[in-house]
């Protein structure tokens, strides 16, 4: 009966594997909003894989603004750059690459030119 009920687990496992990751594979998207802060800003800015909920705190963290959440990568046109954080990524769309190379490295991040 052990046997049973444990291959009955097992295909049920299975089965569901491929779904398990959907919902929250569905709900990443990407995030553009207006970055500002103390220090610097404004920027057009767009950050990736994030859920709308993140989005929507991002908007409204610092001076942050207009937060709009969507599926897919953000777009690429007039890219000036990427800060990589390893688990997300912000992509500038104004503002002097060199600074935000710097600002880039504050956040942990590794400066990609486009």
């Amino acid at each position: 009966m052990m046997r049973l009920t444990t291959r009955i687990a097992a295909i049920a496992l299975l089965a569901a594997g491929p779904l398990a990751g959907t919902a929250m594979a569905d709900d990443l998207g990407h995030c553009t909003y207006i970055q500002q802060n103390m220090f610097a800003g404004p920027f057009h800015v767009c950050e990736m894989p994030i859920d709308a909920a993140k989005c929507t705190e991002l908007g409204k963290t610092d001076e942050n603004k207009d937060a709009v959440h969507a599926a897919g990568a953000c777009p690429v046109e007039k890219l000036v750059g990427t800060c990589d954080k390893g688990a997300t990524k912000l992509l500038y769309y104004d503002g002097d690459p060199s600074g935000l190379e710097i600002g880039c490295g504050f956040q942990s991040g590794t400066w990609v030119k486009p």
